[in-house]
C-alpha cells in the first residue's frame, strides 16, 4: 500500500502540529540532505545512505504517546532487515525543555537504531514542517521518497512492513 499524503493532512493518531505550507515532502520528491549528530554523539548524514539503502526516517518525540506505541515496531523492522540494506534515522523533535529525556529513554526501551538529535530544527522545518508526530518518511535506494506516512494506529506497522520489503 503505498500512499502520497501531504503534510497539511492530519491523520487520527498524530501528536498534533500545525498545518505545513507549501514546499511539503510528498512521495516521488527527493528529500533535502541533513548532517545531524546523535545520542552517541556521531554525526549522521543522509546522504551516506542514499542509492544504497533503503531509509525510514521517523519523526518522533518523548512526550508524543503514538510515537511510543510505534517505537518499538519500528526496532523489529529495523532488527529485521538491517542487513539487507535498510537503515531506521528516528529525528527527535524534542525541545529544550525534553532533550535531556531523549537518549535515556532509547536506552531504557532498548532501541538500537540511529536517533538523531534536531535541536536547530533544521530537518524538521525542512522535511517536516506541519511538526507531525510521528511523520515516517520512507525513501527507496533511488533517493526518491516513497511514502510519507503521517500518525500511527495499531497494525499500521504490517503495511509499513511491506511497502519496505518491495523497496529491498
Amino acid at each position: 500500500m503505498r500512499m502520497a499524503l501531504a503534510l497539511s493532512v492530519m491523520l487520527l493518531g498524530a501528536c498534533g502540529g500545525a498545518a505545513a505550507s507549501s514546499g511539503s515532502t510528498t512521495s516521488g520528491g527527493r528529500p533535502a540532505d541533513f548532517a545531524l549528530r546523535s545520542i552517541d554523539g556521531s554525526t549522521v548524514r543522509l546522504s551516506d545512505h542514499l542509492g544504497k539503502d533503503v531509509v525510514l526516517i521517523s519523526f518522533w518525540a518523548t512526550w508524543c504517546s503514538p510515537c511510543a506505541a510505534e517505537m518499538p515496531h519500528l526496532e523489529r523492522i529495523w532488527r529485521s532487515y538491517k542487513g539487507q540494506g535498510f537503515v531506521v534515522l528516528a529525528v527527535s523533535m524534542d525541545g529544550p525543555e525534553t532533550i535531556a529525556d531523549v537518549a535515556p529513554k532509547i536506552r531504557q526501551n532498548g532501541f538500537t537504531f540511529p536517533v538523531l538529535l534536531d535541536e536547530e530544527t533544521r530537518v524538521q522545518g525542512a522535511l517536516n514542517p506541519g511538526r507531525a508526530a510521528p511523520l515516517t518518511i520512507l525513501i527507496g535506494r533511488d533517493g526518491v521518497i516513497s511514502a510519507v506516512h503521517e500518525g500511527y494506529t495499531a497494525g499500521a506497522e504490517r503495511a509499513l512492513e511491506d511497502e519496505i520489503k518491495k523497496l529491498l
